[in-house]
């Protein structure tokens, strides 16, 4: 097996949408934000080539809508997903599978781009197979308030549309050797966490439970969250198990730092190490 951390740019969002009602005073120690109170963010993902299967988690928020809403967000830096995936050595249409822990955007918008004369939408990658999670797709399509502003039907239908969208939970058999997908109900309905066993070791691609590793205190939630509490409770089980198993916690949005490991401490959960992917595997 190897894995990869791979850049496809970086975003910007309200620092106090990104942590809830924790004080500015508190994160922007560790994230600092602009005049306008914007913190950049990555948009990370995860490349793993395991036997014959080249395996993808997230995809960015690809660039298909435009500039006006791209402005919105404040696009930057030099990633992008299919550069980045090709850096390493690999093409679009080796990828096999690609998991979307999520459908917000900013983690499934590359996944689907516009063909060569902007006429209709293509899969990024032609011969994978798209995972999600069979409830979670479902309130995809028919969002709550919260959330409806961050799902787009132009990254999600053209999956479906394609035949190339298969449900986790719906296969009878696991579909990945060495990948146990945990799911969590905070952040959205049924986000999907892949955690990689490799080389005697755990990694947790954690997605939006604990999305930097400023959020690692437990009530260090998002604003984003449909659940807040329900994401405390998440964050607390996993974190524990990450103190106790040694788990490397791969970061989807951290500005900084692909992974982290975790202590516990009589004041709670604290950074053991952090750093580049490669430090820790």
């Amino acid at each position: 097996m190897i894995l990869h951390s791979i850049d496809s740019g970086y975003f910007k969002l309200d620092g106090g949408a990104m942590f809830g009602v924790v004080p500015k005073s508190f994160w922007q120690k560790s994230i600092p934000a602009d005049v306008n109170n914007l913190c950049s963010w990555a948009m990370r993902c995860l490349l793993i080539e395991d036997g014959n299967q080249l395996i993808l988690v997230d995809t960015g928020m690809g660039d298909k809508q435009d500039a006006k809403w791209q402005g919105y967000y404040y696009r930057h830096g030099d990633g992008e997903l299919v550069k980045s995936i090709r850096a390493k050595g690999y093409s679009e249409n080796d990828v096999t599978d690609v998991i979307l822990s999520h459908l917000h955007f900013d983690h499934c918008g590359g996944a689907v781009k516009w063909n060569s004369d902007h006429t209709k939408f293509e899969m990024t990658f032609p011969n994978a197979r798209y995972w999600s999670h069979s409830e979670h797709f479902e309130a995809a399509l028919n969002p709550n308030p919260r959330e409806k502003a961050t799902f787009f039907k132009d990254n999600i239908l053209p999956i479906q549309e394609a035949n190339q969208l298969f449900f986790i939970d719906k296969v009878a058999e696991k579909p990945f050797a060495n990948i146990e997908t945990l799911t969590a109900d905070g952040h959205t309905e049924k986000m999907l966490m892949p955690k990689i066993s490799f080389n005697n070791k755990e990694i947790l691609f954690i997605a939006d439970t604990i999305p930097s590793h400023a959020h690692i205190p437990v009530p260090y939630v998002m604003g984003y969250d449909i659940r807040p509490l329900q994401t405390m409770i998440e964050k607390e089980e996993l974190l524990k198990q990450a103190s106790e198993k040694e788990w490397i916690v791969f970061f989807d949005h951290d500005p900084f730092y692909d992974c982290a490991t975790i202590s516990k401490t009589e004041k709670g959960f604290v950074l053991a190490a952090k750093g580049s992917l490669s430090e820790f595997v």
